[in-house]
C-alpha cells in the first residue's frame, strides 16, 4: 500500500522557503508513529530539509542526478517516483525476510512535486493529512485530492498546541 502523509494549512500550503512554517509536536509524533519501520519516499529538497536520516526508516530519495550520490545504510537514491516505489517494495521484502519490523506500507512524505506526480499517476492508495487552521503564507502547495474520500477525522485542540488542526485519513 502506497500512502501520502502531509501537513497543510487551510489553503493547502505545505511549505515555505524549503521548510515547514509551523511547529506542532503532536503532528510530528503522529508522523513518527505512522512512518516508523516503513520505507519513506521523498524528493531531494525534502531530504535535505530533514537534516538527517530518521531512525528506523528506509529513506528513498528521488533526484535528477544519482551519479554522484553516496548511499549509506537506510538511504537509497533513485531518479523517478516509479523506481522509488519499486525500490521500496524490494527493500520492504528484504527487511521482512531478515525479520525486521518493516511492513507492507510505503509512505511518500514530500515535497509538492512528488505529491502531485503520485496523485496524477494514480500511484497512491491512502492519504494521511493534517489540516492546520490558518494561512501560513506557503510557497509550496499540496495538489488537489478531491478524488479521495475521508474515512476518519480527528479534530485536535487540546491546549497543548499553538495551532488547531485535524488529522484526516482518506481513501480512494
Amino acid at each position: 500500500m502506497v500512502n501520502i502523509i502531509a501537513a497543510m494549512d487551510e489553503k493547502r500550503g505545505i511549505g515555505r522557503d524549503n521548510g515547514i512554517p509551523w511547529h506542532i509536536p503532536e503532528d510530528f509524533k503522529h508522523f513518527k508513529e505512522l512512518t516508523l519501520n516503513h520505507p519513506i519516499i521523498m524528493g531531494r529538497r525534502t531530504f535535505e530539509s530533514l537534516g538527517r536520516l530518521l531512525p528506523d526508516r528506509t529513506h528513498i530519495v528521488i533526484t535528477h542526478d544519482v551519479s554522484d550520490k553516496t548511499s549509506v545504510e537506510g538511504l537509497i537514491w533513485t531518479d523517478s517516483l516509479e523506481s522509488a516505489i519499486e525500490k521500496a517494495k524490494k527493500e520492504k521484502a528484504l527487511r521482512q525476510a531478515q525479520d525486521k519490523k518493516e511492513s507492507d506500507e510505503i509512505f511518500i512524505i514530500g515535497g509538492g512535486e512528488i505529491f502531485k506526480e503520485a496523485l496524477e499517476k494514480n500511484l497512491v492508495d491512502r492519504l494521511y493529512l493534517t489540516i492546520i487552521d490558518g494561512d501560513f503564507g506557503a510557497d509550496t502547495f499540496f495538489p488537489d485530492y478531491s478524488g479521495f474520500k475521508e474515512t476518519n477525522s480527528e479534530k485536535l485542540d487540546n491546549g497543548k498546541n499553538k495551532f488547531c488542526f485535524k488529522i484526516l485519513k482518506i481513501q480512494k
